[in-house]
């Protein structure tokens, strides 16, 4: 059989020393690198007293944005499902009725909105596709659960909590976006 290329080597198979048949030189190879990693610094953290900084380009749990005035920003045009390729998103649209403008801000919203988490990503595509900037990847990750429907999460659990009523867990849910919009803007 002839080889395709000049890259093939046949391996020598000479016999093994007494040395190298005692694997004394290996072990103390292997003895000398566990030495080595004793004196440098520690990859771990304390997570309780100590919390692991982010990249800044981190995409964690999805959160549903609000307005300025506390109103939901989704109008349920469905972009974010059919851009999402794992299929995680589901939601069910709604027409605004008269007297609930407070609550919405378009004429139509998301009656139900749902994502398996199981099944997210962390693409940010969801993020990119919607054109009200009703949808972002924050900088929290998805809690542990003992449970799959413990991961699918509906729109109480997604949405962010109401700046008038709760600015400082809303300047919490936001995170480094905060610092983002005030520099934008």
């Amino acid at each position: 059989m002839q080889a395709l290329t000049n890259r093939a080597h046949s391996v020598e198979r000479k016999p093994m020393t007494w040395v190298e048949r005692l694997y004394l030189w290996n072990i103390f190879k292997g003895m000398m690198i566990t030495f080595s990693h004793i004196f440098r610094r520690k990859a771990t953290i304390s997570y309780p007293e100590q919390k692991r900084e982010f990249s800044p380009v981190f995409r964690g749990l999805q959160i549903l944005n609000r307005d300025e005035e506390g109103r939901e920003r989704c109008t349920a045009c469905g972009l974010c499902a059919v851009a999402c390729p794992a299929e995680a998103i589901t939601m069910e649209a709604a027409e605004r009725l008269p007297g609930e403008e407070h609550l919405y801000r378009e004429e139509k919203y998301a009656a139900k909105y749902e994502i398996n988490m199981l099944r997210c990503i962390f693409c940010g595509l969801c993020e990119e596709a919607c054109p009200k900037d009703a949808v972002y990847l924050s900088e929290t990750f998805a809690p542990a659960n003992y449970q799959r429907k413990g991961f699918i999460y509906g729109k109480p659990d997604l949405l962010i909590p109401h700046p008038i009523e709760n600015p400082d867990e809303y300047k919490k849910a936001l995170g480094n976006r905060a610092h983002q919009q005030h520099t934008s803007n």
